[in-house]
């Protein structure tokens, strides 16, 4: 599977991805290593880090956890690259938890794609946005203060499910909120229609969709076409910009979602400009709505190993370091065992003709 090429370049830096390039969350981990690569692109153009080049390579594990598993083993044993970066799911990077070989080479997954609470702070596990729960919370918090109290939530029936389920239940009394009805779907699939019946039947004003991408899109087309007129809020794992593209600025109008990485109209942020600057001399085709979180990840890593570090253990410890780090208005912080390196929570909506309002 590993060419003596990819093996060859000891005086690189290796970052591996190993994530979803192809199924139904294909478009996340193509997405995520977009905003990786293209960060990394910018760093080798400038010199590398500290003179290295970086070399990013990306591994398609169909979002199946033991393959998963597999190729970060095998990378590790063949391969021993600096750091894993933009792995995408909840049962995904639980398994890696499970296995330990990450923890046990103590080489760091930077920006590990899921916000459950079953893989926060856990060894070599380095997450650059809020958890699952802080979204529950604040969407639950505002839903309470403006009379939409009436939820029913859409989950897939996974590890993700289960931290979604868990964060409502302890957050909708703290609010007012009545669980009307809940409705899951099977794990890397897009068969929502019993979730579509669920909520029909059970009319709430507003249903949370504790999704991914292609399943939300398909829920969303669903329910409008049968007549569903609720609010629907979308899990940031969604791709906002995906979901406009399959359906259009009319169906797609109204979807409202949380924000746990600043969004690309947010251009007051440094971050933001420097992203915007260097996907217009990129145009790199798997750039999308989460591809800024993989972009995140990468300028993470990069101060890490900045720091001189050049091997995996070396890059573990120096992002486990990382104390307020300012990345241009989104800062992380990595010192609390209990919780993501951010708590950054924001809503936005796609308004008339897609645009994003916030």
């Amino acid at each position: 599977m590993f060419s003596g090429q990819q093996v060859l370049a000891a005086r690189d830096l290796l970052v591996v991805q190993v994530a979803p390039l192809s199924g139904p969350q294909g478009v996340t981990g193509r997405a995520i290593g977009a905003g990786a690569r293209l960060y990394f692109d910018h760093i080798n153009a400038s010199g590398g880090v500290n003179g290295t080049p970086i070399r990013f390579v990306s591994r398609d594990d169909g979002q199946n956890p033991e393959t998963t598993v597999r190729l970060v083993r095998e990378s590790l044993e063949r391969e021993a690259p600096v750091a894993f970066v933009g792995s995408v799911g909840t049962n995904n990077v639980e398994a890696l938890v499970r296995d330990g070989s990450l923890a046990r080479s103590g080489t760091p997954l930077v920006g590990a794609v899921s916000g459950a609470s079953s893989v926060t702070g856990k060894p070599s596990i380095f997450i650059v946005k809020a958890g699952y729960r802080a979204e529950i919370g604040r969407l639950f918090q505002q839903l309470g203060q403006i009379g939409q109290k009436r939820v029913g939530l859409v989950f897939q029936k996974d590890a993700l499910g289960d931290d979604v389920l868990a964060g409502a239940d302890a957050e909708a009394g703290k609010w007012g909120i009545e669980l009307v009805a809940r409705a899951g779907y099977e794990r890397n699939s897009t068969k929502v229609e019993a979730a579509v019946e669920a909520m029909l039947k059970a009319n709430p004003a507003s249903i949370f969709l504790g999704a991914t991408t292609l399943a939300a899109v398909e829920f969303v087309r669903q329910y409008r076409e049968r007549g569903g007129f609720a609010t629907i809020y979308g899990l940031s794992i969604i791709d906002s910009q995906v979901l406009l593209d399959k359906l259009g600025p009319d169906v797609a109008r109204g979807f409202a979602f949380s924000v746990v990485v600043p969004p690309e109209s947010k251009a007051v942020l440094p971050l933001v400009r420097e992203y915007a600057k260097l996907k217009a001399q990129g145009r790199h085709p798997d750039l999308g709505a989460r591809s800024m979180e993989g972009f995140i990840a990468a300028k993470a890593l990069v101060t890490a190993l900045r720091k001189g570090a050049a091997s995996g253990p070396e890059a573990g410890k120096a992002v486990a370091a990382i104390r307020k780090l300012d990345l241009g208005g989104y800062s992380l912080d990595f010192s609390a065992a209990d919780r993501t390196g951010s708590t950054y929570v924001d809503f936005a909506m796609l308004g008339r003709g897609g645009q994003i309002v916030q």
